[in-house]
């Protein structure tokens, strides 16, 4: 079987995660820090942690390898939405720099742990470029798509071309709307998840117009979520392998969607590890290595 990081919906082979003990690291690290950091609500440390080990026990069904961030003095509580400092290529890691001030020196992070592990660095994308993982997503093996908003700008996309472009593979950009302003949680992730080779969720009335066309296209097949399921994450879906999906619970109708397209939908309790902070399971996860 052959395994690629640059795949959004093959069978999980190797993930990594940030656990809540490690990140979000106690109650007083919550109390003193939702607020700053845009929390719709603040979390309960305790149940965020029966949470979590309902999610991780999920993901490790699936992922042959689950390896965990360390907790580190350079991240705050934010860091368990751990795709966002980091996207990972065939050919290494790129290290993000990220558009919410507060969360910087997460990269910085990452790439310390994976140094320790051995794995390469292709490069990193540094001020004034603009880039977060949840922005970006991968088309196919040969196509990187980034949406260009308050937390990805057209610096941060150029940078990601000129390290890509050498090993054949195209960066397509889109720009994201305003939407809730710049302190909002809104990434290119927030309305289009993959769940399969031809089959994507996504929320239409905030795609870009030749985004979602070029999809069309392209033969994808598009699971349109209600409006008031964008707001309970129900775009937010993670890929455990072709058609088995995960997602949070609270959007029955995306969730009956889904299983007509043939799909199979794993759901759990995340009111405090991804409603509270706006990081579904895509947000809480960075895929490494993938079936295809």
């Amino acid at each position: 079987m052959k395994f690629s990081a640059q795949n959004e919906y093959g069978k999980v082979e190797e993930v990594y995660i940030k656990s809540i003990e490690d990140g979000f690291r106690n109650q007083s690290e919550l109390d003193n820090h939702w607020k700053d950091l845009g929390y719709l609500f603040q979390p309960d440390f305790d149940k965020a942690c029966k949470e979590y080990d309902n999610f991780k026990n999920i993901i490790k069904t699936y992922a042959t390898t689950v390896q965990s961030f360390p907790e580190d003095d350079l991240t705050g509580i934010d860091s368990i939405y751990c795709r966002d400092a980091s996207i990972v290529t065939d050919h290494g890691v790129i290290l993000c720099n990220m558009g919410k001030n507060q969360r910087n020196t997460e990269p910085e992070s990452q790439a310390r742990f994976f140094q320790s592990q051995g794995v390469s660095i292709l490069g990193r994308v540094n001020t004034p470029g603009l880039i977060e993982g949840g922005d970006t997503a991968w088309l196919d093996q040969e196509t990187l798509i980034v949406g260009k908003g308050y937390r990805s700008n057209a610096e941060g996309v150029a940078q990601l071309k000129a390290l890509l472009n050498p090993y054949g593979i195209k960066v397509l950009s889109y720009d994201l709307p305003h939407f809730q302003g710049p302190q909002d949680v809104f990434h290119l992730m927030s309305i289009f998840s993959p769940v399969d080779k031809d089959l994507a969720v996504v929320y239409s009335p905030l795609m870009p117009v030749a985004f979602r066309q070029m999809l069309l296209q392209n033969g994808y097949k598009l699971i349109e979520v209600p409006k008031e399921e964008f707001y309970s994450m129900g775009c937010n879906v993670l890929a455990l392998a072709p058609r088995i999906c995960m997602m949070t619970k609270g959007s029955p109708k995306t969730e009956k969607l889904l299983t007509d397209a043939g799909c199979e939908v794993i759901s759990y309790e995340g009111k405090h590890i991804s409603v509270a902070g706006g990081g579904g399971p895509t947000c809480l996860t960075r895929p490494f290595k993938r079936a295809v």
